[in-house]
Parts: C-alpha cells; structure tokens; sequence
C-alpha cells in the first residue's frame, strides 16, 4: 500500500551515475537505507536522503510512523538535456550534453511487520512453489 511519494526533478548528474545509488536503497526499511546512503562514496547519496526525509515527512503528515515505511519504488529517469558547444577544429563546433536527473521515491508501509520488500516476495514465491506441489 502506498504511503507516501517525493520527487527529485532537474537534478544534474546523469542519471547512470545516480542508478548506481538507487539501486543500492531499492526495498530496503528508510532506516536502513539512510544508513547506506551515509556511508555510500557518491554524489548522489547526499540528494537521495534528501530526498528519502521529504518523503518521510509526507508520510508523517498523512499521519503513517515513519520507522516501518520502506522504499517500494525508486526510479531514476532522464531529465532536460542542456546542449552546450566545444569548439572543434577548423571552425567546426561538437555538442556537450550536460545531462540531468529525475528521481521518484515511493514508500508504503511492509506487507509483513519487519520484513523488507525483497523478503516479502521470497515467501510469495515459496507459498505459490507448495501450493503447485
């Protein structure tokens, strides 16, 4: 169920660079992934709790504890694309683009207390495996 959702838009780094960091939070409890993202050697972590607490707050405004939410959905798409011009030899002129980021974060409350998303779909899986048996 969804709780909560936050949005990170224009924000400029490329948005492969911005995937490695998101992909590393994806599923975890906030807490945890808080705790990730401090410890993690990127740009983009600094943003990403940044943008984990806004999504926080949302939830505690919709009235939901922010300890048990967990992130159920992080994308990282393309933003704008800012052209810029090297000049090249002979009078000739390349493209630079600068890329940009745009970030959705969704949290929702666990489907079963204390476990993440990832454990929750392993016992789906073991429950439809039994029931096929």
């Amino acid at each position: 169920m969804e709780v909560a959702k936050a949005e990170l838009k224009k924000y400029r780094q490329s948005p492969r660079k911005v995937r490695l960091v998101a992909d590393s939070i994806r599923g975890k409890k906030t807490d945890e992934a808080l705790e990730i993202l401090n410890f993690a050697p990127k740009r983009a972590s600094i943003h990403l709790i940044k943008l984990i607490n806004s999504a926080v707050a949302n939830a505690k405004d919709k009235g939901s504890e922010a300890k048990d939410l967990i992130i159920s959905k992080i994308t990282v798409d393309e933003g704008q694309t800012l052209f810029r011009i090297m000049p090249r030899a002979r009078g000739s002129a390349s493209r630079i683009r600068k890329r940009t980021s745009r970030v959705k974060v969704v949290l929702s409350e666990p489907l079963d207390k204390g476990k993440s998303v990832s454990e929750a779909k392993e016992v789906k899986k073991t429950s439809k495996n039994k029931a096929k048996k």
